[in-house]
């Protein structure tokens, strides 16, 4: 576990311990669209953080999470551009 540091959550200055990532299991989300493109989107979390001393409804730690999207698009031959 790494040292604590400062973040702004909801606009108040608190104390939040980074974590590391041991182990992701990231999938794919698959969308058809009406024109027969298919578009596959993967949410792949880089940062993790658990706020101190702040609780969600269930009592749980609240966690804060960057991520990035991954995006891959899969279109029919007549949407693609030609030449």
């Amino acid at each position: 576990m790494s040292d604590r540091i400062k973040i702004n959550y909801g606009g108040e200055e608190v104390e939040a311990t980074p974590l590391e990532i041991n182990q992701a299991q990231e999938y794919w989300n698959h969308y058809l669209l009406d024109d027969g493109s298919v578009v596959k989107i993967k949410l792949v979390a880089t940062k993790v953080v658990r706020i101190e001393n702040k609780f969600d409804d269930e009592r749980n730690p609240v966690y804060l999470v960057k991520s990035t999207n991954i995006m891959n698009v899969s279109s029919p031959e007549q949407l693609k551009r030609k030449g």
